[in-house]
């Protein structure tokens, strides 16, 4: 992921906080803390959630700002939740095992054990595997019964690229051969990996090597002297699936979803945001392989593909949290509304086919349209296209 400047704006980091946390909160209550755990450790349902929440889709960006913001919004309520965010980027990386020792006290996990994990995930994506990227982004995300996922990032300042390290626990069978949930990148060729299965003869030799007379490994090194554009483009998107999503806004059948639909303030273009939302709790791997497509929910904070809609942000925010609350009354009725959006999707989705062009024509017209939703960027508020004067 290309490396990308500035700060989240206070008014993008509040929402990503409290929709972050509603997503969260929405899955687990459907699927299990476990399950949360997993997506987290999916670099592209990660992506994908990063999209939803307004961040530039394949900016670096992502991984601090959606980590940040869960950590901010998840470990107030990690007493009824079960869910406790530790470390984050610099610094507060460096805090992560005193979190971790502070949070064994109050739960009675075992602190010195998950310090020990946290600590040996980081040497192994810093050292064991040296691919060019230093980590400097560390968090640490463990449930109360003792299972985790790890979120890493690692910076090369060469290229100007970052890269994610994904773990999860559940899926750990050795930290040091092949522990990653997944590693995405360009291949650059050659590196050194000592986490493949591949580098087992070569993990023996090294101990080998630190085992035997210093002298006589000494003689033996001496004979030895290892996209970047930013807007979204049509083949960053299955046009497919947006098309589907984008159609269900205007779905007739979508009106039998009565107690979304009731709803006040829901329009077509908040529902399209939800349906992406709806993906995001609710789809099955195989949804994320376009990570591209999430970022139609709430646009992004740089202008791409258009402004964030914070009239439109907002209202998914109170919708979610509506599910949310509803769900906790009554557990066998659990986010029927919502999960229904998802269904429909994967319904339209069988008969629908894009239309060359039909791609450049939504971003121009959610861009045109951007200033009736409270659209906003960096740069400040969208304005209205020339000669038509703002009603907002």
């Amino acid at each position: 992921m290309p490396l990308h400047g500035g700060r989240v704006p206070r008014w993008l980091a509040d929402r990503m906080t409290k929709l972050g946390s509603a997503i969260t909160e929405a899955i687990v209550i459907e699927y299990g803390r476990d399950m949360f755990l997993k997506k987290l450790s999916d670099p592209f349902w990660f992506q994908s959630f990063g999209c939803v929440l307004g961040m530039d889709w394949h900016s670096s960006g992502i991984t601090t700002s959606v980590m940040n913001a869960l950590k901010r919004g998840l470990n107030p309520m990690a007493g009824e939740l079960g869910i406790y965010i530790c470390g984050g980027r610099g610094k507060h990386s460096l805090k992560t095992p005193d979190e971790l020792l502070e949070l064994a006290e109050k739960t009675g996990l075992n602190g010195y054990e998950l310090v020990k994990k946290s600590k040996l995930a980081a040497k192994v994506d810093n050292t064991a595997i040296q691919d060019g990227h230093n980590i400097y982004l560390h968090n640490f995300i463990v449930t109360h019964d003792g299972h985790w996922t790890i979120v890493q990032q690692g910076m090369n300042a060469l290229t100007g690229m970052a890269r994610r390290y994904q773990w999860n626990s559940t899926h750990l069978a050795s930290f040091v051969t092949e522990p990653h949930t997944a590693v995405c990148g360009k291949n650059k060729g050659l590196i050194l990996n000592l986490a493949a299965s591949e580098a087992d003869g070569t993990k023996k030799a090294l101990v080998d090597i630190v085992s035997q007379n210093p002298g006589k490994s000494l003689q033996e090194v001496k004979k030895v002297l290892m996209p970047r554009h930013h807007d979204v483009r049509a083949k960053d998107v299955d046009l497919k699936r947006l098309g589907a999503v984008l159609a269900l806004a205007y779905e007739s059948n979508i009106k039998t979803f009565d107690e979304l639909l009731l709803i006040q303030g829901l329009g077509p273009r908040t529902l399209q945001s939800l349906t992406l939302v709806s993906e995001v709790i609710h789809g099955t791997p195989s949804r994320f392989k376009d990570p591209a497509r999430f970022s139609f929910a709430h646009g992004g904070k740089d202008g791409h593909p258009f402004p964030v809609p914070l009239k439109v942000y907002d209202q998914s925010i109170h919708i979610l949290k509506t599910s949310i609350e509803r769900a906790k009354i009554d557990r066998s009725e659990k986010q029927g509304a919502l999960k229904g959006l998802h269904t429909s999707a994967l319904r339209l989705e069988k008969g629908f086919e894009p239309t060359p062009g039909n791609f450049d024509k939504v971003i121009q017209q959610e861009r045109k349209n951007a200033y009736k939703y409270g659209g906003m960027t960096v740069t400040g508020p969208a304005k209205p296209p020339r000669g038509q004067l703002s009603l907002f």
